[in-house]
């Protein structure tokens, strides 16, 4: 079977073909993706790709579609005229989408974001734009009009922004693609919310997290190889703390890729998997990096770029390749590549990615005593302005000042000026989120802090055009800030200020001490009970004997239930 991929062009569109047997295998994959949206208009994209392909119906061939950072795929496998009638017919539904179906599709992408959790990595290198958006919900998806979602297709899904890619015995016949004209686009602009690196953030309980942004090449390839078998050997067979500990390669189509790894953990066990993991990275980057890891990654390459269907599966990533302006390598250039690659090589792809790396530390653990610096929870400055004291005397504040607003408690803030807000999300009882695209957030709470109406409305009117998401009701309102948590809320969801492992653990002792109190106290007041009904009757005992035991039982059950008391009023508080 050949492995060379073939050049040619369908009604304007580049198209990339392999030669394959059986079913025949297509694409059209489009330059847009989440990373060229907006964070209040995030989702669009993913909108538009599942209008494109309701008309599709049940069919008894394989389709489905795919929205990621920076592109879009419509793939299909089936017989000829199957491949045919589907790409026929996802570019005629992109000219004219069943815009009935789109409060239904809205529904159904709400549920699908219900299930997925996504990363956390992105929001804290990008911020809350580009490449970022991945890891904030599609708050653009609850509010796209019909004439929104349509101009979306015409500006992007378009003849100049797509490349086909076809495995089969010939290219189908028939084939059509009655794409509009348009422009390629440029890949996404890639922005930075980490002044400085390696950096650090504290995040989740599962184990330890690590992405790295690299040249991308044949040795970051293979670097990404040679760490999971080195935190494989340390961290599991030598160590037996992790379960899984993986690494994954993923180019960004715009010369660099980001390599990620990933060790689980049990909490008695996230220590020495930090540990761990920190060492192997640094073993890594001392040169420690044996001839025969790279050997062994650099077979598993080397059998797949020569397995009989390695064009097939080269095909999507080729496409991308093409929609960036970056030409597909052959298969000799990607081998003789491989095997020229040296230990020296590798070491050198693994001090470029210490010079980016960011770490997801457990929850409660740092890292900076392994050289990470803490990535920013506030930030530099607080803007001047009308200060609202907070009105449970807290010592937190709000300023609303000309440039934007700043929450602030003790010698720290949190500031989204009004030029950088990224979105504002905007609830019915008058609350406000404003979250600034370096990922920071601030909560505007007319009654936590006194705020009038006028002062709602300029904060309102200063905001950039495009930036409001209109959200339903709250179930509560969030915390308000306090001295010690200033400046920790950063994302999507998460109120300004709050530490959520900190809470948690609070939340815990709290139900511990009521369990354990309260069973202690009920039981004895049942005791007290029973002596108090049926003491009385003892002939040996008198009454003023009966009177004084009993008087102790039932002081011994309130003492012990005065504790189960306290927390069950603060908790309430709370």
């Amino acid at each position: 079977m050949s492995q060379a991929i073939h050049h040619t062009e369908t009604d304007g569109v580049p198209t990339l073909f392999a030669y394959a047997t059986g079913p025949v295998r297509a694409g059209l994959v489009f330059r847009v993706g989440v990373a060229d949206e907006t964070l209040a208009g995030a989702g669009i994209t993913h909108l538009v790709e599942h209008l494109a392909l309701h008309r599709q119906g049940l069919a008894d061939y394989h389709f489905n579609g795919a929205t990621k950072a920076a592109f879009t795929h419509f793939h299909v496998e089936g017989a000829e005229h199957e491949v045919v009638a589907y790409l026929h017919g996802v570019c005629a539904s992109l000219a004219d989408l069943p815009m009935e179906r789109l409060e239904t599709e809205k529904e159904i992408l709400r549920t699908e974001e219900a299930r997925r959790e996504p990363g956390r990595l992105p929001l804290w290198r990008y911020g809350a734009q580009g490449y970022g958006l991945s890891s904030y919900p599609e708050w653009g998806v609850r509010q796209a009009r019909p004439e929104d979602v349509q101009g979306w297709a015409q500006a992007w899904f378009t003849r100049d922004n797509a490349v086909l890619w076809v495995a089969g015995e010939r290219l189908p016949a028939g084939l059509s693609l009655t794409l509009p004209g348009g422009r390629r686009r440029p890949m996404p602009q890639v922005t930075s919310a980490l002044p400085a690196a390696p950096a650090y953030f504290s995040d989740g309980t599962g184990g330890v997290l690590l992405d790295a942004v690299v040249a991308d090449t044949t040795a970051a390839r293979l670097y990404a190889g040679v760490l999971e078998r080195e935190l494989s050997r340390s961290l599991r067979q030598e160590g037996g703390y992790s379960y899984t500990a993986a690494s994954d390669y993923a180019p960004r189509r715009d010369g660099f890729a980001t390599v990620t790894a990933f060790a689980d953990s049990l909490p008695a066990k996230q220590d020495a998997v930090l540990g761990g993991f920190v060492d192997v990275l640094a073993g890594l980057r001392a040169g420690r990096i044996a001839q025969a890891d790279l050997d062994a990654v650099r077979g598993r390459s080397d059998a797949t770029l020569t397995a009989p269907d390695a064009a097939v599966r080269r095909l999507p990533g080729a496409a991308e390749d093409l929609l960036a302006h970056r030409r597909p390598r052959t298969l000799d250039e990607l081998r003789g590549e491989l095997w020229a690659v040296t230990p020296g090589q590798v070491h050198a792809v693994a001090l470029e990615a210490e010079g980016t790396a960011l770490l997801q530390a457990p929850a409660g653990h740092t890292a900076d005593w392994a050289g990470y610096t803490a990535a920013p929870t506030k930030s530099s400055y607080a803007v001047t302005g009308k200060r609202f004291e907070s009105v449970r005397k807290d010592g937190t504040a709000l300023v609303v000042g000309s440039e934007g607003v700043s929450l602030t408690a003790g010698g720290d803030a949190v500031t989204v000026p009004y030029r950088a807000c990224a979105a504002v999300l905007s609830f019915p009882d008058g609350g406000r989120r404003l979250i600034g695209t370096d990922g920071i957030c601030v909560e505007v709470e007319p009654g936590e802090y006194g705020i009038d109406a006028h002062t709602m409305a300029t904060i309102d009117a200063a905001l950039p055009a495009g930036t409001a998401v209109q959200l339903p009701p709250r179930q509560r309102r969030p915390e308000p800030v306090t001295r010690e948590s200033a400046g920790q809320g950063r994302g999507p969801g998460s109120a300004a200020g709050r530490r959520p492992d900190e809470r948690t653990r609070r939340t815990v002792g709290q139900k511990a001490v009521l369990v354990i109190f309260g069973t202690l106290a009920g039981l004895w007041s049942l005791l007290a009970l029973m002596y108090t009904v049926f003491g009385f009757s003892d002939p040996e005992t008198t009454t003023g004997e009966w009177a004084a035991l009993a008087l102790f039982l039932w002081c011994v059950g309130g003492l012990l239930a005065w504790p189960a008391v306290r927390v069950a009023r603060g908790t309430r508080k709370g």
